[in-house]
């Protein structure tokens, strides 16, 4: 074939494929997709069993037996994530995608956590490098999830298979409670033994004076199902909102009353304010959106799903369920907050980050320090973090507190443009829920450390799940 005739058929190949990857084609394409309810219910693609794998591996520790696998089985949960980086680096052409706005900020992290690795204080080689590990498995989801999520239809399978895994996970909390004979796990994380001083901690009352430990769900966690609770209450009300079938929204639905139900019942008062935040941060993007009929369904279902829930906790877990709740009310919140985690959090930067200004050393809390700490060395003991600002100042001082800082304010500009300038009202729907979602795990950062655990990990699988499906977009004109 001669050389002029190659040229023209690549270079016509070559339109063919920017046309269709342009947003008028890419809106046409999913314009005529198959519609969600037809969809089949067969796993397919990476984010899909990846999303599955997060309820899954932790759920294999109720398996008899499965305590002495602990490690490698919560490792394999994170593993996974670097599995997925792994494929998506190896591509040349999914890398070319673009790039989101908090990815320099993220590389800036990473950059100050290998240097930690140095620091005098590391517990040592090892440790520091399983660290620095631990922090990258977590953000990087942010870049490989483009790849694997790359139009409107992907990201909604995602979300369904995030309402069944985590439904089913508050379920299961409920029935521990119901039935613990039957559907609490018979062996639980070493820290909560029988008869120990923590398993005291997370026991509670229940009718009649049966003692309840709170329930773990599809882990070995007393009252860690309230996680999945949030997850299963803030979507399972979304989807039962969509024109689907009558059965698929009642189950949806009744998944949302079995989250906040076991929420109730975990006792975890944080996660119901969580909970909560997120619905309302909901419908404050819905009235902005002007969709106002959607915002009357969505606060009724809301307020009548919070209320039915708290009835059936409380027929299940005593009375001492709506005494633990009903504090929230009882005091002033910013006086509740402080003297909960208001301390740790001013703690952090009054005496944190005065004590290392350039980090504490690298696994000297949490679990890192509990799995690869040197008991041997006495000049590198255990400090305490309870919220994620006094985290990121142990693990990295100033310069990771201000790069992790600004990576979450460029997500949130981002995403703020993503509602505003979206031109189908679905995908601005659609990018409301999971920024609604996402909201609820910055809540926690001034409760809790959600960045150095699967929900921080959740938290930028979304975010690069919807960078990925709404880059290309149509968008609406200034």
């Amino acid at each position: 074939m001669p050389r002029s005739l190659v040229e023209q058929r690549q270079q016509e190949e070559m339109s063919a494929y920017y046309a269709a990857r342009s947003p008028s084609a890419v809106a046409a394409t999913q314009t005529a997709a198959t519609p969600f309810d037809q969809e089949s219910v067969r796993l397919s693609g990476f984010a899909e069993w990846f999303a599955v794998s997060q309820t899954l591996l932790p759920a294999l520790l109720l398996l008899p037996g499965s305590q002495m696998y602990r490690l490698p089985l919560r490792i394999g949960a994170y593993a996974i994530s670097l599995y997925a980086f792994a494929l998506w680096w190896l591509d040349r052409a999914a890398r070319k995608e673009g790039k989101h706005p908090a990815e320099r900020f993220l590389l800036l992290v990473m950059v100050v956590l290998t240097a930690s690795i140095a620091h005098p204080d590391t517990v040592g080689m090892v440790p520091g490098i399983a660290s620095v590990l631990m922090y990258f498995t977590i953000l990087c989801p942010l870049f490989w999830a483009r790849a694997y999520v790359t139009d409107r239809r992907q990201l909604v399978r995602v979300l369904a298979i995030l309402i069944v895994c985590n439904g089913i996970n508050s379920i299961v909390g409920v029935l521990q409670v119901y039935d613990p004979a039957r559907w609490m796990p018979r062996e639980l994380s070493m820290f909560y033994a029988a008869g120990s001083q923590m398993s005291a901690a997370v026991t509670y009352v229940g009718p009649g004076g049966r003692l309840i430990m709170r329930p773990p769900g599809l882990f070995d966690t007393p009252g860690a199902v309230c996680g999945a609770g949030t997850i299963a209450a803030m979507f399972g009300l979304i989807f039962a909102l969509e024109p689907i079938r009558w059965w698929k929204r009642l189950i949806a639905f009744a998944m949302a009353g079995a989250g906040i139900a076991a929420i109730y019942l975990s006792h975890v008062r944080v996660a119901l304010v969580v909970t909560v935040a997120m619905m309302l941060f909901y419908l404050a993007l819905l009235a902005f959106l002007r969709e106002h009929k959607r915002f009357t369904q969505f606060g009724t279902l809301a307020v009548g799903i919070l209320a039915g829930a708290l009835v059936l906790a409380v027929a299940l877990g005593g009375q001492s369920t709506l005494d633990r709740f009903s504090t929230l009310l009882a005091e002033d919140p910013a006086t509740l907050y402080y003297n909960n985690r208001g301390v740790a959090f001013q703690q952090g930067f009054t005496t944190l980050l005065s004590e290392y200004p350039m980090g504490a050393g690298l696994a000297r809390w949490g679990m890192m320090h509990y799995y690869f700490g040197a008991p041997s060395r006495m000049d590198v003991a255990e400090v305490f973090a309870e919220v994620q600002p006094s985290a990121w100042i142990l693990d990295g001082g100033v310069f990771l507190l201000a790069f992790y800082f600004l990576a979450l304010i460029a997500t949130v500009v981002y995403d703020a443009v993503f509602v505003r300038n979206l031109a189908d009202p679905e995908d601005r729907l659609w990018t409301a829920a999971i920024v609604a979602a996402n909201f609820g795990t910055l809540v926690l950062v001034f409760t809790f450390v959600p960045f150095g655990t699967v929900g921080g990990m959740q938290f930028w699988f979304l975010e690069g799940a919807l960078h990925g499906a709404m880059a290309r977009r149509p968008r609406l004109r200034a």
